[in-house]
């Protein structure tokens, strides 16, 4: 009666908490052989991934005296389905260890997350197990093979494993399709296309996306067009197609004729507006969303963050840690916005608050967030904090050294920042402009004044072009070391116009050295550029003082006061960013 009465429970939706009353009196009443039956139907009840749920059920399997393979699968099955590829993968290599045979469902749920994390041993070594065991035969393993050697890259294998399933289904070919697409032979692929017996919509969804990639909208719009029906990933491959070819109205007249649109079609569109700047139309877009996700949240954030308006990135951070209807909490991607937000206005004691944050929330700090916590505590002057993180760094790319070599240089750390470009530059990491600026006011700080300048020579064979502001380092670099003439030569020589920051290097140069020729020369730029600036008048004014010139002091004293000239404040960047 009562095991009756609970396979009938087992057969209906579950809570957790349902879940564990029915759990209870199957232990009380010793009937274990219902567990499997409870695992499966608890997995199956959860819509969503849930880290209660997941805990839940391995603490179930963890118990059982004699763990089973039906139970193991489709908790691996569930693992794998809500994107926890990694705990997927791990939990098969366990069973597999405690003497567990596999079927086709673990084997196909390992080899996705296998697929997913590009864990290429992994997936050999389940290939060779099944092998092995027999398994191979199977249109679901086969499928699953053909999907992880495609996404490996490795198309010879994987259409070797395709041409070998007998009874192809539509999941197969749109594998040996995808793999096609993915390393760029559309060639092949439209081969594979115009040969299926069926297709369905994610068919041809691979090919607009694929011609989509190559920026051919022709053929895609063409393929497009004849699609016997769409769905929104249809109309966003489209929309991802022109914004890649930076037709943003195209795009965005797809995206006002979609018959319905989802998270990933308002995604699509505020990050393309917000790599073009348009903060606006970004934000118009968000709020017409009723429903938001934390996806949605992280690309407005990230939106705000990119695009220099960190006060508002915090608001909509703010807003998502204590909005009362919000129920989910901030991703990497969430904090590693909202610590960039903090770097541009200069507030370190914001960041240590997300750092603790995470910790309390047991978030691991990866090479990425601690990347964007060096450029936070480098730009604020903790320095020492920032080159600790640095040091703890798994793996070094261009933006940590970037970050930094910045750091350091506009810190006064110049043989640090030096060091540290020389140290990536042998790790044949290539700067950019950036990195640029840090090493070149460094060597600027340290008086390296040839160093500097081939540093600043070497910017073109990196194919980085300089800006106005790396000619204005080393305008100043040169003009401190002496070698005014040559800083002159350098601005002469200028692929744009100067700004008053290059021709202001060159009078403080002038004024370090007396030369009042050059002074004038860089002063009447200067006077042109930023006419209402009593600055350059006062430094020309003190360089003619210098040298005798009494009277063309007075003049441009006068001149100054006559015109009721100001003088531009010195300010902190951080405290201007705040204000």
């Amino acid at each position: 009666m009562l095991v009756s009465k609970l396979t009938t429970l087992l057969d209906k939706p579950l809570t957790i908490d349902q879940a564990k009353q029915i759990h209870c009196q199957i232990l009380i009443n010793t009937l274990t052989n219902l567990q499997p039956l409870l695992i499966r139907q608890t997995l199956k009840s959860a819509t969503h991934y849930s880290r209660r749920t997941t805990h839940y059920v391995k603490s179930i399997l963890h118990r059982m005296q004699n763990p089973d393979v039906f139970s193991t699968s489709c908790t691996i099955r569930y693992l794998s389905q809500h994107g926890q590829f990694q705990e997927a993968l791990f939990l098969y290599v366990q069973m597999h260890s405690s003497g567990i045979f596999p079927n086709t469902f673990s084997v196909s749920s390992a080899l996705k997350a296998c697929a997913r994390i590009v864990c290429k041993v992994g997936g050999l070594m389940i290939h060779g197990q099944v092998q092995k065991l027999g398994l191979c035969n199977g249109v679901f393993v086969q499928t699953a093979l053909v999907d992880f050697y495609s996404k490996m890259g490795d198309m010879v294998i994987a259409r070797k494993v395709f041409d070998e399933i007998r009874g192809k289904n539509v999941v197969s070919w749109n594998s040996i399709l995808a793999g096609y697409v993915k390393c760029g032979d559309l060639g092949m692929a439209q081969s594979v296309f115009d040969e299926m017996p069926v297709r369905d919509v994610i068919s041809w969804n691979s090919m607009v996306s694929g011609y989509a990639r190559v920026m051919d909208m022709e053929q895609a719009y063409e393929l497009f067009r004849r699609m016997p029906q769409r769905n929104s990933a249809s109309w966003n491959a489209m929309i991802t197609g022109y914004i890649d070819c930076g037709k943003i109205e195209l795009a965005r007249s797809f995206f006002d004729a979609m018959p319905e649109r989802n998270n990933v079609s308002y995604i699509t569109m505020i990050s393309a507006y917000s790599k073009y700047g348009n903060v606006e139309a970004a934000k118009e877009l968000y709020d017409q969303m009723s429903e938001k996700d934390l996806l949605l949240y992280n690309a407005m954030i990230a939106c705000f963050a990119q695009n220099n308006r960190a006060k508002e990135a915090l608001q909509l951070f703010d807003e998502m840690l204590n909005k009362p209807n919000v129920n989910f909490q901030p991703d990497k991607m969430t904090l590693v916005s909202a610590i960039s937000a903090c770097a541009q206005l200069g507030d370190s004691k914001y960041g240590t608050w997300i750092e603790s944050y995470m910790r309390e929330l047991g978030i691991e700090m990866d090479d990425h967030l601690a990347t964007s916590f060096i450029d936070l505590y480098a730009k604020c002057g903790d320095v020492d904090k920032a080159h600790a993180l640095f040091n703890s760094l798994r793996k070094r790319d261009l933006v940590a050294y970037t970050a930094m070599i910045l750091g350091c240089g506009i810190n006064g750390r110049a043989k640090v920042a030096v060091k540290l470009f020389e140290e990536m530059m042998d790790a044949n990491i290539i700067p950019n402009a950036v990195t640029y600026t840090g090493v070149l006011t460094a060597y600027n700080h340290v008086g390296l004044v040839e160093e500097g300048y081939n540093c600043f020579m070497s910017m073109q064979r990196h194919g980085v072009v300089p800006s106005l502001d790396h000619y204005a380092i080393v305008v100043d670099l040169l003009g401190r070391g002496g070698r005014l003439e040559e800083a002159y030569e350098l601005i002469k020589s200028m692929p744009m116009r100067p700004h008053a920051g290059v021709w202001g290097a060159l009078l403080l140069a002038c004024s370090l050295h007396n030369n009042v020729e050059l002074a004038e020369v860089a002063a009447k730029n200067c006077f042109e550029l930023e006419a209402d600036s009593s600055g350059y008048h006062s430094l020309l004014a003190n360089i003619y003082a210098s040298a005798g010139r009494w009277n063309d002091a007075k003049r441009l004293r006068g001149a100054i006061e006559e015109k009721g000239l100001v003088k531009i404040p010195g300010s902190s960047w951080m405290e201007g960013a705040k204000s």
